[in-house]
């Protein structure tokens, strides 16, 4: 609403710590930068480097909709991808300058970044998946693809309490390099170099990629909840909308219930034979609530539980309740498209509301336009700066 739009104008971009491999690699984004055009807005630049990792996750899913079978050379190298809200304003020679004082198009361009993530996550964690045959272990293929989810909400839900969204030092930048390097590793020795089993220790190689999961999964969401459940900014220890630091645990609790329910209830195995797919709906569910939560951080907004995008796993639900009157498979396609039409009705709604709001074009700016303001804090002085 207006309230909503009006308190977005006034959002202050508030960031805490600096992840290992980020200082080198934004020496090579600044390089990259000098060979962007001027005119091009830093949300063309993301949704380019969306498009490109849509497009080669989505051949692999044609060449492998199991995640078992053989890839080999047809896995596509990936790049890196920039912190585009940080170096995006040298397009337009301008730096990020230290006052927090808001500015539209810093805020037009956090939104769209957050927004374009969400989906592109869920690609390349989907595209790694298939890398390394993961469907030949179905748990551990849900396990992988859905606790990237929970970690990426659990990122934005700490800053909708916090205030403050903090990089760890292995946070996004480094698990990117790391499925890079997966990619990598899988066109070249070919994906079922991962199914060779280690001596001695008679586990297959795949494994280390999900032990790697593991522990970044332990290691991230421990951070999270200290920060959850340590109280927000909020009055009474509330988050910054005034709500529980608990209720956006209903949202995301929700969508992996759902997804578990589902799975192991099915009759025809649906997951195990459609793994990618499923993964596919679910992870366009959870964009949208993903959104929605970065939207109530960034208007300080109460985030509510109905939503129209829970449509297409509930049709699922449904059908396994009435002894799966209707095909699964045909159910999950039915789910698929009514999932992903609700989540980009909603990101294209939205983008369009507030680019019109602030007088923004979402594809193109100027060098003449006012420089970009964000503030990056310390751990220990962020407090001292929160509205």
């Amino acid at each position: 609403g207006a309230a909503q739009l009006r308190r977005l104008e006034e959002h202050r971009y508030n960031a805490a710590g600096v992840s290992l491999l980020e200082p080198p690699l934004q020496l090579y984004w600044t390089w990259l930068l000098q060979w962007i055009p001027l005119w091009m807005a830093p949300n063309s630049i993301t949704l380019l480097g969306l498009a490109v990792n849509l497009l080669t996750t989505l051949v692999l899913i044609s060449y492998c909709p199991t995640a078992t079978e053989e890839v080999g050379s047809a896995v596509r190298l990936r790049p890196a991808p920039p912190r585009r809200w940080r170096a995006a304003p040298n397009c337009c020679c301008r730096e990020p300058l230290p006052p927090p004082e808001p500015s539209p198009r810093t805020v037009y361009r956090i939104y769209n970044d957050r927004a374009y993530k969400e989906v592109f996550e869920l690609f390349m964690a989907v595209g790694a998946s298939i890398a390394v045959r993961l469907g030949t272990h179905p748990d551990w293929l849900f396990f992988c693809s859905f606790i990237g989810m929970f970690m990426f909400y659990c990122a934005h839900w700490q800053t909708y309490v916090s205030g403050v969204l903090r990089f760890g030092k292995v946070d996004v930048t480094e698990i990117q390099v790391a499925l890079i390097i997966v990619f990598m590793l899988s066109t070249f020795g070919g994906a079922t170099m991962w199914d060779y089993t280690i001596p001695i220790l008679e586990i297959k190689w795949k494994i280390f990629p999900v032990l790697g999961v593991v522990g970044g999964a332990i290691y991230s969401c421990s951070n999270y909840f200290h920060v959850i459940l340590h109280g927000g900014v909020g009055k009474n220890g509330s988050t910054i909308a005034g709500t529980s630091v608990l209720s956006p645990g209903l949202h995301i609790g929700l969508i992996i219930i759902l997804a578990i329910m589902i799975y192991k209830k099915s009759a025809t195995n649906v997951f195990e034979k459609h793994p990618c797919l499923y993964t596919l709906m679910f992870g366009c569910v959870f964009a949208k609530v993903a959104q929605k939560l970065v939207v109530a951080h960034m208007t300080k907004s109460e985030l509510y539980l109905q939503d129209t995008v829970f449509i297409g796993p509930g049709l699922l639900f449904l059908d396994q309740y009435f002894s799966n009157f209707i095909d699964e498979y045909v159910v999950l396609w039915i789910a698929m498209v009514i999932a992903s039409f609700d989540m980009m009705t909603y990101f294209s709604a939205l983008c369009l509301q507030i680019s019109r709001h602030l007088h923004l074009s979402i594809f193109k700016t100027s060098c003449h336009q006012a420089p970009e303001q964000v503030q990056v804090l310390s751990s220990k002085s962020h407090q001292n700066n929160m509205d």
